[in-house]
């Protein structure tokens, strides 16, 4: 019998703008010795283990956004115009996440030019031909 595989797909940039801003009220609260603000890797770290416990997958790749510019801004120039600018406090921690999810031993990537979820939508494409052909 064959084991069953399960890939759990997550959209760092969303879980960590959506863990900012659940911790948005006690900012101030959540920093280290350094000064650097924590609530995000803390509601990362925490949305994070719910999604696995949830999940139970055999496998976890986290996309994030390689930049601002995407083909879809080159293409539709108010593509997520009305969006404000990502907070100083968020920004600083994306690369403590990145440490956080290397040291969990989780995989995470970026493509310039693309958003997480079109990562996750090509690589599935891609590794669902692999299949198709095996």
């Amino acid at each position: 019998m064959t084991e069953s595989k399960k890939l759990l797909l997550i959209d760092g940039n969303s879980v960590a703008f959506r863990a900012f801003y659940a911790l948005y009220n006690s900012l101030n609260r959540f920093t280290n010795p350094d000064g650097l603000h924590t609530n995000a890797i803390y509601g990362f770290n925490t949305m994070l283990d719910h999604m696995l416990k949830d999940v139970q997958p055999t496998d976890a790749l986290v996309a994030f956004d390689a930049g601002k510019t995407t083909f879809r801004t080159k293409k539709y120039t108010d593509y997520k115009g009305g969006r404000a600018k990502t907070p100083a406090e968020l920004t600083e921690q994306m690369p403590e996440i990145r440490h956080l999810l290397t040291a969990r031993g989780l995989k995470s990537y970026d493509l310039k030019d693309y958003e997480p979820m079109t990562l996750s939508a090509r690589w599935l494409r891609k590794r669902m031909r692999l299949i198709m052909k095996q």
